[in-house]
């Protein structure tokens, strides 16, 4: 069997650490990808399950080489995507996933043949709205600056190749494993999910 690899993207609080666990729990032999990092480990952080923490030395040279699919910089560290461990899973046969955001979203597509954007969307504007203030762990600024982000984020839903709605975890799960081939003899529900034809 076949499976497509997965980039999941979409905007701040809309529920894609919920999604991919409940997906993990449905199908443990699915692959995520573990991003690397500059950073600095923070408590209760494993090296090689949460990140890969790598000195800036080391991140250059994977640069370098070509060893990235996609990185970027937020803050004072850097972070990435490394390409060999994705290839191999694929050449495995595994069904691999990845959580990216917009800019490396588009960075993997350009770089890996066959592989698909999905969009995750809230099912409205003042839903996501809704959920990243029920979070009640940020204070209002730093949700407003979430939610300005959001918006550019929001406008790359076009540029993907598929759209779920997570209206409801379950839902949305069932479509990723249908889009990801492990439910290859289902078709995705068009009420929660959409091509977008480049």
């Amino acid at each position: 069997m076949t499976f497509t690899p997965i980039v999941l993207v979409g905007p701040s609080g809309v529920g894609k650490g919920t999604v991919l666990s409940a997906l993990r729990s449905r199908c443990p032999e699915i692959w995520l990808s573990v991003s690397v990092t500059t950073r600095l480990p923070r408590p209760g952080e494993v090296d090689g399950e949460h990140y890969f923490f790598l000195s800036d030395d080391a991140f250059d040279s994977l640069i370098e080489s070509g060893g990235l699919l996609e990185w970027a910089a937020y803050q004072t560290s850097r972070y990435g995507t490394p390409r060999a461990a994705v290839e191999e899973k694929i050449g495995e046969g595994r069904a691999v996933v990845m959580e990216l955001d917009v800019q490396g979203a588009r960075q993997v597509a350009a770089r890996l043949d066959g592989v698909r954007t999905v969009f995750l969307a809230p099912p409205s504007w003042e839903e996501l709205r809704r959920r990243l203030y029920g979070r009640g762990t940020e204070a209002a600024d730093v949700i407003e600056r979430r939610l300005d982000t959001a918006r550019g984020e929001m406008d790359f839903m076009e540029h993907c190749d598929h759209v779920v709605v997570n209206t409801e975890v379950e839902s949305a799960v069932r479509e990723l494993v249908k889009l990801i081939g492990l439910a290859a003899s289902e078709q995705p529900d068009q009420r929660a999910e959409k091509d977008i034809h480049r």
